[in-house]
């Protein structure tokens, strides 16, 4: 995949990168980064000699047919890693425990801190469940990365993606091992998430929004279902008022006519 996806990527995209003396040549470590994109998953690795290992929800895996073949296929390709998110806690601990298992075999970790993609390209609060206690359980630097651009390659809606030249800053790894054995601690878990969170502030340049991108997803949501049915109940209120004018139209031919009715049958025309 490194050969035909990653090797077209940086043909295609030339994505510029900083800090990449920051990566560990070998060992454990843990890449966490803002998440701008789809593609965010894709370009990481492309630029980095060892494989990283993301999370992915498990229907990626396990849809049938050639297709969900396909798509799987190309998925634990890039180095994705199933997640079953039916279970009571969903995803939540499913990630913490693979996380921990990727890092036990010396290798390099992928997780987004906001759990989700940046609505409007703002970085948003980080949770602190994952990244935090996987550091913590296993005592791997956690190495903030910053993703440029990435979001105006093909923004939601768009088939076509945008050739352009993203980047990504890689930031000096940070230790937590004077924290080792408080994975549990959810004051430590906020400290440890909200200084890698500041780190990747400072790499990407983004504004910072001190709340989760799901709550301000289901803002956007609740606003637009809003809208939409302001906008319902102002087409429903024209057509009801264009309704009555009708009716008043009509009623007042009506009127008209049978008033010129009534002066035909008089004598004098009148």
């Amino acid at each position: 995949m490194k050969v035909t996806v990653g090797g077209s990527l940086k043909l295609a995209f030339r994505p510029w990168v900083e800090g990449l003396e920051h990566i560990p040549a070998e060992g454990p470590a843990i890449l966490a980064s803002n998440h701008l994109s789809f593609s965010d998953s894709f370009f990481l690795p492309a630029v980095l000699d060892r494989k990283v290992t993301f999370i992915a929800k498990a229907e990626y895996f396990n849809t049938p047919g050639v297709k969900g073949r396909l798509t799987a296929a190309f998925f634990k390709g890039v180095g994705q890693l199933p997640v079953d998110r039916s279970g009571a806690r969903g995803a939540g601990e499913a990630a913490i425990k693979s996380g921990i298992e990727v890092l036990e075999r010396g290798e390099l970790f992928g997780i987004y801190p906001e759990g989700t993609r940046s609505p409007d390209g703002r970085l948003y609060r980080g949770k602190p469940g994952g990244l935090a206690r996987v550091a913590l359980a296993t005592g791997a630097p956690v190495i903030p990365v910053a993703m440029i651009d990435t979001e105006k390659i093909q923004p939601p809606g768009k088939v076509m993606p945008k050739l352009m030249r993203p980047g990504i800053r890689i930031g000096e790894p940070l230790d937590f091992t004077r924290y080792q054995g408080m994975e549990h601690d959810r004051f430590v878990l906020r400290a440890v998430t909200d200084e890698v969170m500041y780190e990747i502030m400072k790499l990407s340049g983004q504004e910072y929004v001190d709340m989760y991108a799901t709550a301000m997803k289901r803002q956007i949501a609740e606003a637009a279902k809003a809208e939409k049915e302001a906008g319902k109940a102002v087409k429903a209120a024209l057509a009801q008022a264009e309704k009555e004018q009708a009716a008043k139209e009509k009623e007042q031919a009506a009127g008209e006519q049978a008033e010129r009715d009534r002066s035909a049958e008089r004598p004098d025309g009148r």
